[in-house]
């Protein structure tokens, strides 16, 4: 418990310092990784607890950034108050749509959640009246506070951080709850789950609808940072990246969820003079990863701590 709270202090305080050694375009690319971190450590909650396949994450981070970009451009409301509506109808989507297609399992969920984000992309880009077309949503408001306005991408660094803290000490507290325990259930032995009397569609209903929450929270985020949003930036392949973000940090760990999104997010960065060929090494990294860490990065620590121990003997 000392050493994980040293290690919080720690991250705290380099998180202070962190955006006085990065440049501008630098800033912009950790903002996305703490954004795509908020929707990894959601995804983590269906896929890494309670063992569903979803291919709906961008499905969901598009339903959050439309909502708060429809609230707070076409309806005039505050971005403080559309981002919570955003998260909540989002959650509330993820509800409607989870309850008949939470019944399926394995590749048939998949697919399911599949065709709801590409149902998503297609209505987005076909409902030009309110969802703006291909054309997209502009003008989205930035955030701000009174006589600090969070417009640059410097300052919404903190907010964004700030977001990730939260949404992380939540997450512990769920997956130590009795709700996080009921989710490892299921995904662990659904069927003796099932008959110790426990409501096996209820807590997948559940970790859908948490995960679509999270999902929700990202999207409003990310519209609010890029005053922008648009069909082709919550496609099918973003979720697919999601996905991978998730088994390369680790499934079922928060940690592991935060560190894929930033390792992922950074790559296509640390790897530019590979061109085309990053997608080669992204494909080997991952085929590794599934055969010699199928736990994910994250797993090398216990490791390491292992032998540490060992030594010390």
């Amino acid at each position: 418990m000392r050493t994980a709270l040293l290690a919080a202090g720690a991250a705290f305080l380099l998180a202070l310092v962190l955006p006085s050694f990065i440049s501008g375009y630098g800033i912009r690319i950790l903002n996305l990784a703490l954004i795509s971190a908020i929707a990894v450590i959601g995804l983590n909650f269906a896929f890494g607890y309670a063992g569903l396949i979803t291919l709906a994450q961008a499905g969901f981070v598009g339903c959050g950034a439309y909502l708060t970009a429809i609230l707070s451009t076409t309806l005039g409301l505050s971005p403080w108050l559309s981002i919570p509506a955003a998260v909540v109808g989002t959650g509330f989507i993820a509800v409607v749509i989870g309850l008949p297609i939470l019944r399926l399992k394995g590749h048939y969920l998949a697919l399911a959640t599949l065709g709801f984000n590409v149902s998503f992309v297609i209505v987005a880009t076909n409902w030009k009246s309110v969802m703006g077309g291909t054309d997209g949503i502009s003008g989205i408001p930035a955030l701000d506070l009174p006589g600090w306005p969070i417009a640059n991408d410097h300052r919404y660094y903190y907010v964004l951080w700030t977001a990730l803290a939260v949404a992380t000490w939540c997450a512990w507290r769920i997956r130590n709850s009795h709700i996080g325990l009921a989710m490892i259930a299921v995904r662990d032995d659904e069927i003796a789950t099932g008959a110790a009397s426990v409501g096996v569609t209820r807590i997948k209903v559940q970790a859908f609808a948490l995960s679509a929450l999270y999902a929700g929270l990202a999207g409003a985020l990310f519209a609010h940072m890029t005053n922008f949003v648009a069909p082709d930036d919550f496609a099918l392949g973003h979720s697919i990246i999601y996905l991978a973000m998730l088994i390369i940090g680790g499934e079922g760990s928060i940690l592991g969820a935060i560190a894929g999104a930033v390792i992922v997010t950074f790559m296509p960065e640390l790897m530019r003079d590979l061109g085309s060929a990053y997608m080669i090494v992204f494909g080997c990294l991952m085929l590794l990863i599934l055969v010699f860490l199928p736990k994910g990065l994250l797993s090398l620590t216990g490791v390491v701590g292992r032998r540490l121990r060992a030594t010390g003997r």
